[in-house]
């Protein structure tokens, strides 16, 4: 049986060594090489061993260590195991202290590892957005395994109740998205999105402009001017996506071969995008002012530093010059301009849809039309898909310049009985 004075007097091991209690069953007295020591109890739970930690010697005394020993064996015997107990309080407390699977960290890796990686500028520009806007401020601080379902229906609510469904969904989407990301990487084991669905209907939009809408479009766009005026119509000649016209650079342009080239990093889709540029495209791309002495600048920036924003302003100023020509016209010729009504609402994207619209009605062939907008799926599927890598360059060329000289004709109002014929020859 241990005593204190035989504690004092044990020598340093060379190697770990127990030295039993003798009075308390399982008590032992733990040496290092180091000269530390501490006190374990070693028991039967379950069938099966453990071992407990009581602490160290002399901060532990040989009198209390028998204390916690025996109290510890008395909660072995009513079915405990103080061990696994301990470890399990310790854990915890851990994880209280850690951040690592709050929703504004998770969010941030989330940005850093998923999204920047693996989807378009856009996507990711705007899964950004709405994690900083929307989620954040009502989850941040929350752990994410502590987000219920009806936490996820309150938020969606609160963003429908403000007037804004289509960013509810857009919302439920990105956190889903978060979410899925959280299960693979194994921070959560259930997503609190599972089975909630998107809270407003959308309508797939079919609004295509007119031949008289967009003579009076192109004319607003001309009468807003820099920087706006330009992107709109370079957004009608070209058939892109906004943001990859409103956000390139002046690098992704060779006027010499007259291309404007998506890197897939900046692409909806993930796939790098060609543009064939008209001579109409080039000759508004030679008017444009350059902002910033990088040959990497923004084409359309106020900074040198970043792209343009301030879009739905843009497009009130846009609808403002379609109404206000006409009532100029109206009142030069002594009519009422109270009588000019306004155009049934079409929104930027539409240009993009007329553009398509516009392209097949010269007889542009599917395929090719789907090279020029860059889509990734479409009349080719299937085996087809995975072994046609063909770009369709020439095609897309002489469908652009093709689209250029109706959209030329459209403007200045000529007989447009005679359609203009699509002359690329290749099949």
């Amino acid at each position: 049986m241990l005593t204190d004075i035989q504690i004092k007097k044990l020598p340093t091991p060379t190697t770990r060594r127990e030295v039993p209690d003798g009075k308390i069953t399982g008590l032992y007295l733990v040496l290092q090489p180091s000269g530390a020591k501490s006190w374990a109890l070693r028991y039967r739970a379950a069938g099966k061993p453990a071992k407990l930690t009581l602490g160290p010697y002399p901060a532990l005394d040989l009198a209390n260590a028998r204390r916690r020993a025996q109290e510890a064996l008395g909660e072995v015997a009513g079915g405990k195991n103080p061990a696994a107990e301990k470890k399990a309080a310790r854990e915890a407390q851990k994880a209280a202290s850690s951040t690592a699977d709050r929703v504004e960290t998770v969010a941030e890796s989330f940005i850093e590892k998923y999204v920047k990686r693996n989807v378009g500028e856009s996507w990711a520009r705007e899964a950004e957005r709405l994690l900083t806007k929307e989620i954040n401020p009502k989850f941040g601080s929350k752990r994410l395994s502590e987000v219920k379902k009806s936490d996820v229906h309150d938020l969606l609510d609160e963003i429908v109740d403000r007037g804004a469904p289509i960013v509810a969904n857009r919302t439920l989407a990105v956190f889903r998205r978060l979410c899925n990301w959280a299960i693979e990487r194994g921070i959560i084991a259930l997503s609190p999105c599972d089975k909630i669905k998107a809270p407003a209907a959308e309508e797939s939009r079919d609004r295509v402009l007119s031949d008289d809408e967009v003579r009076l479009a192109w004319a607003a766009f001309e009468r807003v001017g820099w920087p706006f005026g330009p992107i709109a119509q370079l957004l009608l000649l070209t058939g892109a996506r906004r943001d990859e016209i409103a956000s390139g650079r002046w690098s992704e342009i060779d006027l010499e071969a007259k291309t404007w080239t998506i890197a897939k990093e900046r692409s909806k889709n993930g796939v790098a995008h060609e543009i064939p540029l008209s001579d109409a495209a080039l000759s508004i791309l030679h008017t444009l002012p350059r902002i910033g002495d990088s040959k990497d600048a923004y084409v359309f920036s106020t900074t040198g530093r970043t792209p343009v924003s301030g879009f739905s302003r843009a497009k009130e100023a846009i609808d403002a010059a379609i109404v206000d020509a006409p009532k100029d016209r109206a009142m030069a010729r002594g009519e009422k301009a109270d009588d000019v009504k306004s155009p049934e609402r079409w929104t930027l994207h539409d240009l993009r849809r007329s553009t398509a619209s516009g392209m097949a009605e010269i007889g542009i062939p599917p395929h090719v039309l789907e090279a020029v907008l860059n889509h990734k799926s479409g009349t080719i599927k299937g085996v087809a898909a995975v072994y046609n890598r063909y770009r369709y360059a020439a095609e897309k060329r002489a469908a652009l310049d093709a689209w250029a000289r109706r959209l030329k004709l459209i403007l200045t109002a000529k007989d447009m009985t005679n359609i203009i014929e699509f002359a690329a020859a290749r099949p």
